[in-house]
């Protein structure tokens, strides 16, 4: 077991470890990312997205404590964003789920909500076009 020098406290070289450890997994994650391709990275993000507002239109466990309708407009336009542009560069097959899994989350919205938006307001449907 190596001894702390005396012109080093032990707070210090903790600190300097976990610096090592972050940097080292930064790298790696970087290098990790490199080698994935375009279309997971796109696909993850919106399963990410989408999951989010799901459990934000109140689709998870306990929809009264979880339930948060403006986040969910947030996230649901950044969802229905990223499938609208990202569309022509995935397979057909991966847009295809994803559109359907974004009008769901929109469809739940639509429901959630008690003061419904006009068709073509809602969230998303400036680049889905009217869900109803």
């Amino acid at each position: 077991m190596s001894t702390i020098p005396p012109d080093h406290g032990h707070a210090d070289d903790e600190r300097h470890a976990r610096w090592d450890t972050q940097e080292a997994a930064a790298e790696s994650a970087t290098r990790d990312i490199a080698d994935v391709p375009a279309v997971e990275i796109i696909t993850t993000a919106a399963v990410h997205l989408m999951s989010a507002a799901a459990v934000k239109v109140g689709l998870a466990d306990d929809p009264d404590t979880q339930r948060d309708l403006d986040e969910a407009r947030k996230l649901i336009n950044a969802l229905a964003g990223l499938i609208t542009a990202g569309a022509p560069e995935i397979s057909d097959m991966h847009a295809r789920s994803l559109r359907d899994g974004l009008r769901s989350v929109q469809l739940a919205f639509r429901e959630a909500s008690t003061i419904p938006d006009p068709i073509g307001k809602g969230p998303g449907e400036k680049w889905t076009g009217p869900v109803s």
